[in-house]
């Protein structure tokens, strides 16, 4: 009797294993899904533009820390500039489209890079405008994108999304800090601006084809600057809003002041080439995927708002580990240590911060409270990438870390002890327009802390 032939094993699909994931998982649902991978794909990409921007500055253009101050000025004056209004237009309008031309509108801009290289136009002015461009995109497009995901994902699931979402980008920091120096230094900083140009449109092919159900809001019978004024009342009355803006707002000064000298201090002062940067920034991306990974459990343990403040503290031990590195072998350790630590300060500061903002906004508001925040947080950056600067210029380039370092530290402490945040240890409901409902959310002792929140009518 003969042996009955081996039955061939059955083809299964490359997306099989997301049938494997537990019923409830949010990777089930076809939109959220989509937007997880275009996440993935883009951040990717955005290895690339992380790395060739401040790098074709630094190396190819001999930018100096004032330079670069500016350069990174150039991308937060749309914040200063748009925010607001864009808030109260995006309310207006649906948002998914808006996120989907913001992604094609930064392709075109990065591709103009490697374009004026070869025709001989590139220059610090022409890096500024292309700045200022992705700044814009940033403003209204990221605005957009933070809004889409309420659309797609229950609001109780919030911090569960935004960890994915880190997941899929610390996945892209791992693997793509190495491949992008590596790149870089193949086929210089301008060209390799081509891939995450071309990472950018494939988002684009993927983002079309989300579905959500939304209507466009009509404008009659509203006026644009009550609606504008509407949205910074809103924020204003919210206790828990008010403190994570100011947090969160200085913290972002000393975050700037770190970001516009650190690859002049790898590159000048430790002497690392492209590829040695490149491999550092893997650094960031292990941070991003232990926060991203273990953030939700965090949260769960210590509580969102304790979560939000220990992200803030653990990005400034970075800095200032930084600051006191020596050249050689030990430095450049130093240097992927910080990056370690602000990746994972970072992302679990964002995962607790972005969803407490959201859980506690009534939907028709999601847009201006967007960007009101935005604006109250980014007010400092500017001036806080000018003060790295001028520090890396006219003192020394370590003075700027140890700014970024002690004062985020500093922040982090003040903002524990003022407590309006550290006592939220769950997501608050949806306040109304007034910010009554999101008191509730917050221990009365918490809100003793805030003497200039102003009461709810």
């Amino acid at each position: 009797m003969s042996t009955p032939p081996a039955a061939r094993p059955r083809w299964r699909p490359p997306w099989a294993w997301i049938w494997q994931l537990p019923a409830d998982d949010l990777l089930r649902n076809l939109a959220y899904r989509r937007l997880f991978t275009s996440i993935l794909i883009s951040s990717l990409g955005g290895q690339v533009s992380m790395l060739a921007l401040p790098l074709t500055a630094a190396v190819l253009l001999k930018a100096s820390p004032t330079q670069m101050g500016l350069l990174t000025a150039f991308e937060l004056l749309p914040f200063v500039l748009l925010s607001l209004p864009a808030g109260v237009w995006l309310d207006r309008v649906r948002k998914l489209p808006v996120y989907i031309a913001g992604e094609a509108l930064l392709a075109v801009a990065l591709v103009s890079v490697p374009i004026a290289w070869w025709l001989g136009w590139l220059a610090m002015p022409w890096l500024y405008a292309v700045g200022f461009v992705l700044g814009c995109v940033h403003v209204v497009a990221g605005a957009a994108a933070q809004i889409v995901l309420t659309q797609v994902v229950p609001r109780t699931r919030l911090v569960e999304a935004h960890a994915k979402n880190a997941l899929a980008s610390s996945g892209s920091e791992v693997v793509g800090p190495g491949l992008a120096g590596a790149l870089i230094k193949l086929v210089s900083a301008p060209v390799a601006l081509l891939i995450d140009a071309l990472a950018l449109l494939v988002s684009v092919w993927i983002l079309r084809g989300v579905r959500v159900v939304e209507e466009a809001r009509s404008a009659v019978d509203t006026h644009f600057m009550e609606e504008l004024k509407a949205g910074f009342r809103f924020v204003r009355r919210t206790p828990l809003l008010v403190a994570m803006a100011l947090t969160m707002g200085f913290w972002q000064m000393c975050h700037y002041a770190a970001v516009v000298v650190q690859i002049l201090f790898a590159t000048r002062t430790l002497g690392m080439n492209e590829s040695d940067v490149g491999l550092s920034f893997v650094g960031l991306g292990v941070g991003t995927v232990a926060a991203s990974v273990y953030g939700k459990r965090i949260a769960h343990k210590y509580g969102t708002g304790p979560s939000m403040l220990g992200g803030l503290g653990v990005a400034g031990v970075g800095w200032t580990l930084c600051s006191v590195a020596p050249v050689g072998f030990w430095g450049v350790a130093a240097f992927s240590a910080m990056l370690v630590c602000f990746g994972f300060g970072a992302v679990l500061t964002f995962i607790n911060f972005l969803s407490l903002r959201q859980a506690v906004t009534p939907a028709p508001m999601l847009g201006r409270m967007t960007a009101t925040m935005r604006w109250l947080m980014l007010l400092p950056a500017g001036p806080g990438a000018l003060i790295g600067g001028w520090l890396g210029e006219h003192v020394d380039l370590r003075a700027s870390l140890g700014f970024a370092g002690f004062g985020a530290i500093l922040v982090a402490a003040v903002a524990w002890r003022a407590s309006v945040i550290r006592h939220v240890h769950q997501l608050p409901s949806p306040a109304d327009e007034t910010g009554g409902a999101a008191r509730a959310a917050v221990p009365a002792e918490a809100l003793a802390d805030l003497p200039d929140a102003e009461p709810v009518r």
